[in-house]
């Protein structure tokens, strides 16, 4: 198998699991109806899962949505990467991502892609992935705006990915930027009027250790 080839094969199996949305399959088994329902932002993620039905609930869809990551990885790492090399890791990242925010049996209307982002960057490069989503937790504890903290994690890891892993790393990094700014721009573009949605993360976190 050639290079190209074992890429495009990384990309379409991602995206051929990204599109499994366990928020979908969550919210439909407890609520009977499709996560666009589902609040007001209607998106099938953990946060807005979360928000609405319940920790545990939440907590099964960022599972669901870090496995299928994870699995569209090691199916990289076991028959693609001998062709490919390691970026096969970052190329079956991507397609997940894409499967996630763009489904094509929910006519191209998904996530967010948070943390499949993060799980895909993460398995690529797990030191600086782990730094860009602590510095992600950073932008969010200090600003209070999820859609920015979110868009952080991806543009803080492009610059490594392009260093120390090669320019088709980093190009494949800032499409990761690039989808996630635009999955946020509603709210981004929201920031300078003060009408962007706000979480104060740590102020939760203080609340709920103060209770117990």
């Amino acid at each position: 198998m050639n290079t190209l080839a074992a890429k495009a094969l990384c990309l379409l199996i991602g995206y051929g699991l990204g599109m499994i949305l366990t928020a979908e399959i969550v919210t439909r088994k407890m609520t009977g109806k499709p996560c666009k329902y589902l609040g007001t932002s209607g998106n099938p993620g953990m946060a807005n899962v979360m928000a609405h039905l319940g920790f545990v609930p939440g907590i099964l869809v960022l599972a669901g949505d870090l496995l299928k990551v994870v699995a569209a990885v090691v199916i990289a790492q076991i028959f693609f990467v001998p062709a490919a090399g390691h970026v096969a890791v970052l190329y079956a990242g991507l397609g997940a991502v894409l499967g996630h925010n763009f489904p094509a049996w929910m006519k191209f209307n998904g996530g967010k892609g948070v943390a499949a982002t993060c799980a895909a960057i993460f398995l690529f490069m797990p030191g600086f992935g782990t730094l860009a989503m602590l510095l992600g937790m950073v932008v969010v504890f200090a600003t209070k705006y999820l859609c920015l903290g979110g868009a952080a994690i991806p543009a803080v890891f492009m610059i490594p990915a392009f260093l120390l892993a090669g320019r088709e790393a980093g190009i494949l990094a800032l499409i990761l930027t690039v989808l996630m700014f635009l999955r946020n721009w509603k709210q981004i573009r929201l920031i300078p009027s003060g009408r962007a949605e706000q979480v104060d993360v740590l102020g939760k976190l203080r609340s709920k250790l103060a209770k117990h």
